[in-house]
């Protein structure tokens, strides 16, 4: 939590640009990833955890459930307008193979920048004011449910995609995106309304 953060990414290809940054050795940990982000900036945290758990990274045991404890300590830090992000020593040391995570971050390059070219303000009301502590909040109640349903990945790949519209779109002011975001949101609490 320093002034000399890097500056906050603006869209997916400056955040997966970070991603990739973080993989310089042959691990990656928890710590690497905020040093390249910048340990101020929420949205992008939760976003760049969140686009993760869309990729091939969600089928590596115990990678949804670590992930969903970020994200619900990352949100509830931004709900209540912390300013500097606190994680313990434990998650911040935790880390995954390198190659697989420069792969994942390949991965979600193309629809990223597929992504970015669709993006500009829009509906704003949805990214300000209340409507944000609503969003921030649903980026805390979704990932809840991750550690329950790990052993099936697509459905944790669909919550995180939920998380990723809403991130993304409070992170570049689209509103699109975060009503995109409540549909899938929706779409997730069918599906398990379906399988109980």
């Amino acid at each position: 939590m320093t002034d000399d953060d890097p500056p906050a990414p603006s869209s997916l290809g400056d955040l997966l640009d970070a991603l990739e940054n973080a993989a310089s050795g042959p691990h990656v940990s928890t710590r690497d990833i905020l040093n390249q982000i910048g340990e101020r900036s929420y949205t992008p945290i939760i976003l760049a955890f969140a686009v993760l758990l869309v990729s091939p990274l969600s089928g590596i045991p115990g990678v949804p459930t670590l992930s969903a404890i970020l994200m619900v300590m990352i949100s509830v830090q931004g709900v209540i307008g912390r300013q500097q992000l606190w994680l313990p020593g434990f998650i911040l040391r935790r880390r995954v193979n390198a190659d697989r995570f420069r792969k994942a971050v390949s991965w979600l390059r193309k629809p990223g920048a597929w992504i970015d070219r669709h993006s500009h303000p829009r509906l704003r009301g949805l990214t300000t004011g209340p409507a944000r502590g609503v969003a921030f909040l649903l980026c805390m109640i979704i990932p809840i449910l991750w550690p329950a349903l790990e052993l099936l990945p697509m459905v944790t790949s669909i919550g995180a995609g939920a998380v990723a519209l809403l991130a993304f779109g409070l992170l570049t002011h689209d509103g699109l995106y975060v009503l995109l975001g409540y549909l899938m949101a929706g779409g997730l609490a069918g599906i398990l309304l379906w399988l109980i």
